[in-house]
């Protein structure tokens, strides 16, 4: 799959069809891998891959990317395909700048949990698709692919692109029983104080780095409430456990409605708080009152938070059934 991307990537950029290649350039280590910008094809064949540690969405990228001189081809999974769709939609990508090549995905390597496994210093981690490996400074290790992707990956949305201008391999299908909210009604089982004291407990690790906001295609402000000095919420690090709650409460309304479940927050929070559950929390309760929606599913998507229908539940009723009670 990678030559094949590869190939394409130097096709284009060779014919002067495109002027860059957003894809993912290697590091000193098979999963040392990131994002990056491509303009020469001797740069892409020395240091292009795609590979199981591929996992961040390049989707956020295209808003500045789409509009720079000349077109740009970008390589997106299935699941980034979303998240591109709601940035069409709101109109921060310029969609005639950017040549969409969908590509397939057998699940991304959560890094983390491959370490939280492994004892010792990790020397090397690499992956054949169905078994990954650690050696470490005391001895090798493997595991199944599947006991270490990412959690977005176990409750995958499927393998079909929302939108693409050509694909590589074949397409997919949905997966419309995926049980996303399998977390999330875990933590609705719990009593008001019990669920008080577990977001207590994971909100309280967090360091306020904003690499969760920086990277959520969702959040896409010219200047943030949280970078703003003039806004009395810019302090990196949270004065007291308030802040730590009002970050990412605001955080979680922001993007409600809009939030394609890319799992980006969680994928690059260094304290592993469960930030995805927080935006999935929100997912289900508005699918329950408003119908099923999926937010970047089409370009021309309308979020039932952002339109009125005399259907629509009343507040007083929903808190008398005691749907906030569920919060």
């Amino acid at each position: 799959m990678q030559d094949e991307m590869k190939a394409k990537a130097i096709e284009m950029l060779s014919s002067g069809a495109v002027r860059r290649v957003v894809g993912w350039r290697e590091g000193d280590f098979d999963y040392d891998v990131t994002p990056a910008f491509f303009e020469s094809v001797e740069d892409l064949k020395a240091h292009f891959v795609y590979n199981d540690f591929c996992g961040p969405n390049l989707s956020k990228y295209m808003v500045k990317v789409s509009r720079m001189e000349g077109k740009s081809l970008v390589f997106l999974k299935p699941c980034d395909t979303y998240s591109f769709n709601q940035l069409l939609d709101e109109h921060r990508i310029r969609r005639d700048q950017v040549h969409i090549v969908g590509i397939p995905c057998g699940g991304m390597i959560d890094c983390y949990k491959a370490l939280r496994k492994s004892s010792g210093d990790v020397l090397e981690m690499s992956s054949d698709g169905t078994t990954v490996k650690v050696k470490t400074l005391t001895g090798e290790m493997s595991y199944p692919k599947n006991d270490v992707v990412e959690e977005r990956c176990l409750c995958c949305k499927g393998g079909k692109h929302m939108v693409y201008d050509e694909l590589i391999g074949e397409e997919g299908t949905l997966n419309p029983d995926s049980n996303r909210f399998r977390g999330v009604k875990m933590v609705e089982k719990k009593s008001p104080e019990e669920r008080f004291a577990f977001w207590r407990g994971e909100l309280s690790r967090c360091i306020r780095c904003n690499a969760c906001r920086d990277v959520c295609p969702a959040c896409t402000c010219e200047l943030c409430v949280f970078g703003n000095d003039k806004s009395g919420a810019a302090t990196k690090a949270p004065v007291n456990a308030f802040e730590e709650n009002m970050y990412h409460i605001i955080r979680a309304f922001h993007v409600a409605g809009r939030c394609t479940d890319c799992g980006e927050c969680s994928r690059v929070c260094p304290e592993r708080i469960p930030l995805h559950l927080i935006n999935r929390k929100f997912i289900k309760d508005y699918d329950e009152l408003y119908g099923n929606y999926q937010a970047g599913e089409s370009s021309e998507g309308v979020s039932p938070l952002f339109a009125y229908k005399e259907s629509d539940p009343d507040p007083s009723v929903v808190l008398k059934e005691g749907g906030a009670d569920n919060a």
